[in-house]
Order: structure tokens, then C-alpha cells, then sequence
């Protein structure tokens, strides 16, 4: 499957294990490489569903000078999306539960922006999953914050953690894409014209 990128090296450009582990899950052969102090930084004007994307791209431009011919390199960035308003990854731990206070009882947008990018091409999508928190107390999202320490994830939580089996109540949209990467949309990518 997916011999058309038999001619390439595939590189994961990212240092989340959640994204290495669901990219094993399309079975293609792929290393990760990962460069630091990469700009992800975003215009204030930017719509709040337009920001994952952007900085996608914004990490594979950054990595557009160390491709070489025979690499295909994927990266990705999630943001959680409340409101107009972006939650990305919290600076603390106390900002990991305000967060989840704000995001409890509501319905909230994940949205991840994959970068794909040859030498000679690169192409991007966004994917958009809704997602409903019921109601968690400020004892509860203390617990999770300080058993799970979810400080490098878009709005300090894992699906696939406890809080995914205790509060979501709901899902609208890919599970994976909430986990950080998209595999079904990235796969469709990958068969195409690479």
C-alpha cells in the first residue's frame, strides 16, 4: 500500500509521541526528525480556525531547506478553539486547570493543521472535531493535571487519558484528530499525486 511513496524517505516533524504513535498506525515506514526554536508564533488577526494550519506550514517551510529529494517531511500542529478563543499548550499547571474550568460543560473545537512537503511541493489541510466536556469540579481537574501532567497538549488534556473516559460526553468528528494528528485525512493525502 501507498507505493507511490516508495521513492520516499518519510519524516515525522514532530516531537509528540501521540503523533509518532498514530502515524505507525498507517503502517508506512518513516523516521522522526525535529528542529528547534521554530517561530510558531501567529497573526493576531488570524481566524482562530485558520491558526493550526498556519502553523503547520509554518514548521514545514521551516524545515523546506533540509529536505532533501528523497524526503517527504509531515507536520502538524492542534489548538482547542472555545469561543473564538485559542487554548494551546499551558505554560503551568494552574493554567492547565483554569483551562479545563473554562472548557467543562461546553462544546469546543480541536482543530490540526498537517503540513505535507517534498522538495518540489507542499500541500496542507485543516481537520475540525467538536467536542463536549460535561461538567468537571476544580478537584477533579486538579487530580488529572497533576497525575497526568498535560502541559504539552492543546487545552491541557488527552483524549485518550482519564479525562477523555471520565468527561467527554460527546464527539463530533475524527477521535484521532483530537489526539493531534489525522490520520484518515493525512492517509487521503498520502495516496494522492506525492
Amino acid at each position: 500500500m501507498l507505493d507511490n511513496l516508495a521513492r520516499y524517505n518519510i519524516v515525522l516533524a514532530s516531537k509528540s509521541p501521540r503523533r509518532k504513535e498514530l502515524l505507525k498506525m498507517l503502517d508506512i515506514p518513516f523516521t522522526v526528525h525535529t528542529v528547534d526554536g521554530i517561530d510558531e508564533s501567529y497573526p493576531e488577526d488570524l481566524p482562530a480556525r485558520e491558526v493550526a494550519e498556519y502553523i503547520s506550514k509554518k514548521k514545514g517551510l521551516a524545515y523546506s531547506s533540509l529536505i532533501k529529494a528523497d524526503e517527504l517531511v509531515i507536520t502538524a500542529d492542534t489548538v482547542v478553539i472555545l469561543d473564538g478563543k485559542i487554548y494551546g499548550k499551558p505554560k503551568s499547571e494552574r493554567e492547565a486547570v483554569e483551562m479545563l474550568m473554562e472548557l467543562q460543560g461546553r462544546t469546543h473545537t480541536v482543530a490540526t493543521g498537517v503540513c505535507v512537503a517534498t522538495e518540489g511541493k507542499i500541500r496542507s489541510f485543516s481537520t475540525y472535531t467538536d467536542v463536549t466536556f460535561s461538567n468537571l469540579d476544580e478537584k477533579e481537574a486538579q487530580w488529572y493535571v497533576e497525575k497526568y501532567m498535560p502541559l504539552d497538549k492543546a487545552g491541557a488534556y488527552g483524549i485518550q487519558e482519564w479525562i477523555g473516559a471520565a468527561a467527554v460526553a460527546a464527539i463530533n468528528g475524527s477521535f484521532y484528530n483530537v489526539m493531534g494528528l489525522p490520520v484518515h485525512q493525512l492517509y487521503k493525502i498520502l495516496k494522492s499525486d506525492f
